[in-house]
């Protein structure tokens, strides 16, 4: 196996979507930065000093960090991850809108729920790499049910539902590829949605997102307001849009349009035909991912690689699909647009060890 150079095509498309992901950012955040902060460009500043500067130095570190030593300390991460989880629900951590998934430390907020893309997945990777541990009951199912139900536990204490499903079908997807057994993914699926149930039903604000999904009209200035507000954002778009900057939405209707309504406003001044091409370098920049992965030197590079693109597909498509109205309305971003620094410095980390492994693939 011999270096060469890194996928070209992969880089650019990044490059792309970052700066349209900033330029969106830019739009979208100034008219709720100028009101908070007299600054219009509070959130783009902040995510460039602590999203961008910090996420390039994790792509820098993914990228010259040789991939099979992450492999031989995965496991170690990953404790490190559960335990940043654990903290915080101690005094570092902070609850924000009802739900307790941030860190403080020195006065820089964290969510290591977002590691967990970096850390868990490397540690599965590993895993899965070291044997036909995917078909062996013992040996493979029963470990991997358990992980995922300590990863699964903490998150939902937090609570991140949304991030949970996001984090726990992702690693079902890449249990699967990795050649498990039908009946392996069919209970994990069965048991998921037994709990996943339970917790509607024994939770109201998850039971009125349910509710509120299934009839957007229920409480139309209440629980059904974001999704209401959202679709005419989308609707008013038309094929052309408003224009760059040009939202009416943003200004002071539609709730989080920084981060969980932000591809409301993009279809509202972009329009349709714009707002499909950028869906398409999405699409492309995954197919880029998955192809990595597919030239990738050994088994365990093949499923950190793929994991890679199975998250940010997964996590691009639920937010897409609340925002349509499609799913119940969630609290995920959109990966390289929306306002969260702690997933653009993991999603940049995660890129510079994919374009790492471009470095060695066959």
């Amino acid at each position: 196996m011999r270096k060469h150079s890194p996928d070209l095509i992969f880089l650019g498309l990044l490059f792309i979507l970052i700066i349209i992901g900033f330029a969106i950012l830019s739009s979208v955040s100034a008219p709720i930065a100028k009101v908070k902060f007299n600054n219009p460009y509070f959130y783009l500043e902040h995510q460039l000093e602590f999203g961008f500067s910090l996420g390039v130095l994790g792509f820098l570190f993914g990228y010259y960090f040789y991939y099979l030593r992450l492999k031989k300390i995965s496991l170690i991460l990953l404790i490190f991850n559960i335990v940043l989880l654990v903290l915080v629900f101690s005094p570092l951590g902070i609850t924000q809108k009802g739900a307790t998934r941030w860190l403080n430390f020195f006065g820089i907020w964290f969510q290591p729920s977002q590691l967990l893309k970096l850390t868990f997945f490397l540690y599965l990777s590993a895993w899965l790499s070291l044997q036909e541990k995917s078909k062996s009951f013992k040996k493979g199912y029963l470990p991997f049910l358990i992980i995922c139900s300590v990863i699964g536990f903490l998150l939902i204490k937090q609570p991140a539902t949304s991030f949970c499903i996001l984090t726990l079908t992702s690693a079902l997807i890449l249990y699967f590829l990795a050649g498990a057994r039908f009946s392996f993914i069919s209970l994990t699926f069965l048991l998921g949605l037994i709990i996943f149930m339970t917790l509607i039903i024994f939770s109201p604000y998850r039971m009125r997102r349910v509710s509120t999904f299934l009839n957007p009209n229920v409480d139309p200035q209440g629980a059904s307001y974001q999704i209401n507000q959202g679709l005419i954002a989308i609707g008013s778009g038309g094929i052309f849009g408003k224009g760059f900057g040009s939202s009416v939405l943003k200004r002071k209707f539609l709730p989080e349009v920084i981060s969980d309504s932000v591809f409301s406003i993009i279809c509202e001044e972009l329009g349709f035909i714009r707002t499909i091409f950028l869906l398409l370098l999405y699409f492309i920049f995954t197919l880029r991912i998955f192809k990595i992965g597919k030239r990738a030197p050994d088994d365990f590079s093949r499923y950190f690689t793929f994991s890679v693109g199975i998250v940010f597909l997964l996590e691009s498509l639920i937010h897409i699909a609340s925002n349509l109205g499609l799913l119940p309305f969630c609290g995920l971003g959109l990966p390289l647009i929306s306002y969260s620094s702690s997933s653009l410095v993991v999603y940049l980390t995660l890129f510079g060890i994919v374009a790492g492994i471009s470095r060695f693939t066959l």
